[in-house]
C-alpha cells in the first residue's frame, strides 16, 4: 500500500496545548496515565482516591513524564459506561490538584464534552477523545473555542462492542485512512494543524 506523503514544516514536531508549546523533535514524548477508575485494565481501584491520584501523578513526574493524561472512565473491552456527572466527580478535583503541584501539562481523557470542559476549567491543556471528536457533537466546538491540544485516537467500534468480531483487511491502511479523515474534520471544523494529535489506538 502506498501512503501519501504528508508534507513536513516547522510545525511537524510542535503540539501547541492551550497555554504552552510542547516540542519533539529530539525525543518521544512520555504520557502518564492516572486512572481514576475502579476498573481499568492495570490500576483500576488503586487511584480512586483523589489525594491517591495526585500522589501518584506526582511520582509520574519524578519519573519522567512529560503529560499527565487524567481518565475517569474505563475504556477497556466491555467495560461499563458511567455517566457525565460521575466522570466529572472523578476527575475535576485530580485535574486541579496536579496543577497546583506541578507545572507538567493535563490531559483529559474523555468522550463527553462536559466533562472536558470541566477538566480545561481546572487546568488541563488537553482533550484526549477515543472517539476522534465524534462521540458527543459538542466537542469540536468546545475544542476550537478554548484552544486545546487535541488526540483524535482511532477506534473500531466502541469499548462495548470493540471485541465482538474485529475485522480489517488491511490494518495499516485502514487506520491510515481513519486518521486522515479524522484530520480532515477536525481542520474543517476549525481546529489548527499544530493542535491536533493523532493516535492509531493501539492499546
Amino acid at each position: 500500500m502506498q501512503f501519501d506523503r504528508v508534507s513536513l514544516d516547522s510545525r511537524a514536531n510542535v503540539w501547541r496545548l492551550r497555554n504552552r508549546t510542547l516540542t519533539c523533535d529530539r525525543r518521544p514524548l512520555v504520557m502518564g496515565i492516572v486512572n481514576v477508575t475502579p476498573d481499568s485494565f492495570s490500576d483500576g481501584g488503586r487511584f480512586l482516591d483523589p489525594s491517591a491520584a495526585i500522589d501518584h501523578a506526582l511520582q509520574l513526574v519524578a519519573d519522567g513524564a512529560d503529560i499527565l493524561d487524567v481518565g475517569g472512565e474505563s475504556t477497556r473491552p466491555y467495560s461499563t459506561p458511567v455517566d457525565a456527572a460521575e466522570e466529572r466527580r472523578r476527575t475535576e478535583a485530580v485535574v486541579r490538584g496536579i496543577r497546583e503541584r506541578t507545572s507538567v501539562p493535563v490531559s483529559i481523557d474523555t468522550s463527553k464534552a462536559s466533562v472536558a470542559a470541566a477538566a480545561l476549567d481546572a487546568g488541563a491543556e488537553i482533550i484526549n477523545d477515543i472517539t476522534g471528536l465524534t462521540g458527543d457533537p459538542t466537542m469540536l466546538d468546545l475544542a476550537r473555542r478554548t484552544q486545546a491540544g487535541v488526540c483524535a485516537m482511532h477506534m473500531q467500534g466502541t469499548p462495548q462492542t470493540m471485541q465482538d468480531d474485529p475485522r480489517y483487511d488491511d490494518v495499516v491502511a485502514e487506520i491510515h485512512a481513519y486518521l486522515a479523515e479524522r484530520r480532515e474534520a477536525l481542520l474543517q471544523a476549525g481546529l489548527e494543524r499544530d493542535r491536533i494529535c493523532l493516535d492509531p489506538g493501539i492499546g
